[in-house]
């Protein structure tokens, strides 16, 4: 028997295909603050979707970051899935995800060791209106209560 190597977008589309999730994304900046978005509805599509996520429900104190990639195809340098017709959002930024026009959060961006301003690091643009690097950054799920 041949058993064939999953994708992680592969279990995410298992994991929130088998029960309604929601998700939450834990963030925080080289200065110690903190914050958090939840949304109450979190689903990634099959490969033959392109792994089309499907984000509503937005409350915390970051902003909403993925909100604008909503129905948006998963995009790497080799898959340009994106929003934007001129420039394929993943090279440009050397990252992967669901990009609009191009984003408005990069939680797959570069880690940087230290507070910096830029589009291709890991940011949540909509927390401070700025492309501030980021410590640390969790995506989490979990089913729906």
């Amino acid at each position: 028997m041949i058993r064939q190597k999953k994708k992680g977008n592969d279990m995410l589309h298992r994991l929130t295909l088998l029960k309604p999730q929601e998700l939450r994304v834990d963030m925080e900046r080289f200065n110690g603050e903190k914050a958090y978005a939840v949304y109450s509805s979190f689903s990634v599509g099959d490969e033959a979707s392109k792994y089309q996520l499907q984000v509503t429900g937005y409350s915390g104190n970051a902003g909403d970051g993925l909100g604008p990639s909503n129905n948006m195809k998963f995009s790497t340098p080799d898959q340009d899935n994106d929003g934007n017709s001129g420039v394929n959002c993943a090279t440009y930024y050397r990252s992967t995800g669901w990009f609009q026009n191009c984003y408005n959060a990069n939680p797959n961006g570069q880690y940087t060791d230290s507070e910096k301003t830029g589009r291709s690091y890991i940011e949540w643009y909509p927390w401070k209106d700025s492309y501030i690097s980021l410590k640390s950054i969790q995506l989490m799920i979990r089913p729906r209560a």
